[in-house]
């Protein structure tokens, strides 16, 4: 657990627990994109908790005590899609802060087959990469998770 500082407390908390009031945990979300400039979609389980069936980010999740941002995102990677992903190739394309937690999103650049992928049958029930054109348009379908509809305006300001 972290306070508003982003410091560490000393304090570990169980998911599912309620937090206290003025503590944070750190989220990462993750996009690779290939060599089109398409970027990898990732389909939630649709029994997930939050946005089920919904498509998202390469990939996404908690960081565990003891890791660091990074860490965490290539952890997640793996358990999810099952990339390996070298943290060399890591670009940091924003960390804010939100209501209980931090988010930091990475991008990574990779080319990947989808026949590569090994998807998590509790996490992710498909992938595949989209365009620009096609990601806007899941976006006005209301097919994104809503806390992954910005990447493009924060992808295309480095790669325009």
């Amino acid at each position: 657990m972290y306070n508003k500082d982003r410091e560490k407390t000393g304090k570990l908390h169980q998911r599912g627990e309620p937090l206290e009031n003025g503590t944070y945990f750190i989220v990462v979300n993750v996009w690779i994109v290939n060599s089109n400039n398409e970027v990898l979609l990732a389909q939630r389980h649709p029994q997930k908790l939050l946005w089920g069936g919904l498509w998202e980010c390469s990939a996404s999740g908690s960081v565990l005590a003891g890791e660091s941002s990074l860490q965490g995102a290539l952890r997640e990677t793996e358990e999810e899609i099952g990339i390996i992903l070298s943290q060399e190739d890591a670009i940091l394309l924003e960390s804010i802060m939100r209501e209980n937690n931090f988010r930091d999103t990475f991008l990574f650049k990779k080319d990947i087959q989808l026949c590569e992928l090994k998807l998590h049958p509790e996490e992710v029930i498909d992938a595949k990469w989209v365009t620009k054109q096609e990601y806007i348009d899941m976006c006005n379908r209301g097919l994104l998770a809503p806390p992954v509809q910005n990447f493009w305006e924060l992808y295309s300001p480095l790669y325009a």
